[in-house]
């Protein structure tokens, strides 16, 4: 079974890769976000209420069931310190961005 595509915004802050993602009907315990430095990877499911048969409907344009989605990120992020929100049925995630300008002083 194919899974279903989740649409999404990625934008960046001074300090921050943000990732937003409208996945109403989705409680967060059917959310599984894996993140790396480079990469992030959300998957879910969204579960219908009702079981209406295909014929009854008019129009079906909403996508139940599985969706997953990999984004791979424009710069290298600090995963450990990655914050996620869902509310009002938006998703939510804060990357924040690895600071290149630190110096390393080598002895």
């Amino acid at each position: 079974m194919e899974s279903g595509i989740l649409t999404l915004d990625v934008f960046q802050t001074e300090k921050d890769i943000v990732i937003k993602s409208a996945i109403a009907g989705v409680s967060g315990k059917d959310l599984d976000i894996s993140i790396t430095s480079e990469k992030v990877t959300i998957k879910g499911a969204r579960k219908e209420d009702l079981e209406e048969r295909s014929k009854d409907y008019y129009y079906q344009e909403l996508y139940w069931g599985e969706f997953e989605r990999s984004v791979i990120l424009p710069e290298e992020v600090n995963a450990d310190e990655t914050k996620a929100t869902l509310k009002n049925g938006v998703l939510t995630i804060r990357l924040p961005k690895l600071s290149k300008s630190k110096k390393v002083e080598v002895a």
